[in-house]
């Protein structure tokens, strides 16, 4: 696979590109963004089990958005069969499930390297919290090692980032996957940046308007009530996003059908 290098203005129009896919079947998109929300939210109550479930499928559904979104292009009908369709596939999931299983040990490592220097620090604040009550010393000794943590994973997030789809779309063996994937977003860095900060924009002035509007009087339990649908919308064409963002930096038009067949 030959990943071409974009301009950085290409991570706005993945933005905008999204969005415009997200309209031509708004319901269907909608509704997988609900579902992965309700997915996540039992995951996050159910510790440690549900994150570690979570993150382990986390693969498998970036290819059934990234389907889902190539029918809608195409002009076809997203129904229930379409999101399952891909792992029909020969090996497919079973291929993404050891990609989602490695996703989770690289966290471990990556978390590893960031906290172990700090363990000493860490520890003392933790036993400040137990008998003092006091979060600050907890804070403040986290703050380095989330740093380097957060910069480790964004550079594991680009090894990770295309190769659901070039796993189950190409049949391509899951490390050259890693590689393509971890290239193509070293290419297109700037145009990554650009996308990454156009979201942070997008989902702060959300939270940003709700919150004006609960000061100038609205009650702050329907401001609540209307950020769910707000922000299932925004992770709807975020995940539409990934689409527009892989054939813009894979395929000069849109992808082409999936092989039907995938090696084991």
């Amino acid at each position: 696979m030959q990943a071409v290098s974009l301009p950085a203005l290409s991570g706005w129009r993945w933005v905008r590109d999204g969005w415009m896919l997200f309209r031509k079947q708004p319901m269907a998109f909608f509704s997988w963004a609900m579902f992965v929300s309700l997915i996540l939210m039992v995951a996050s109550v159910t510790p440690p089990i549900g994150p570690l479930i979570f993150v382990v499928l986390m693969p498998t559904a970036t290819l059934l958005s990234l389907s889902a979104a190539r029918h809608a292009e195409q002009g076809q009908k997203v129904l229930l069969g379409t999101w399952i369709a891909p792992l029909r596939l020969a090996g497919v999931f079973r291929r993404l499930l050891g990609m989602g299983a490695l996703y989770v040990l690289f966290c471990l490592f990556l978390g590893l390297i960031a906290f172990m220097p700090f363990s000493e620090e860490v520890t003392q604040a933790v036993k400040a919290v137990t008998t003092n009550n006091d979060l600050l010393p907890l804070l403040e000794a986290v703050r380095t090692p989330m740093a380097i943590f957060a910069v480790l994973y964004v550079l594991m997030a680009a090894v990770f980032w295309y190769a659901p789809a070039l796993v189950g779309w190409h049949s391509i063996p899951m490390t050259r996957a890693l590689f393509y994937s971890g290239i193509a977003c070293w290419r297109n860095k700037w145009a990554f940046g650009i996308y990454g900060l156009s979201w942070l924009v997008i989902f702060l002035a959300i939270d940003t308007v709700l919150s004006a509007l609960t000061m100038v009087g609205l009650p702050k339990s329907f401001s609540a009530m209307i950020q769910v649908p707000i922000n299932v919308v925004a992770s709807a064409v975020l995940y539409c996003s990934f689409y527009t963002s892989f054939i813009s930096v894979f395929y000069s038009e849109p992808a082409p059908e999936p092989e039907t067949t995938a090696a084991e």
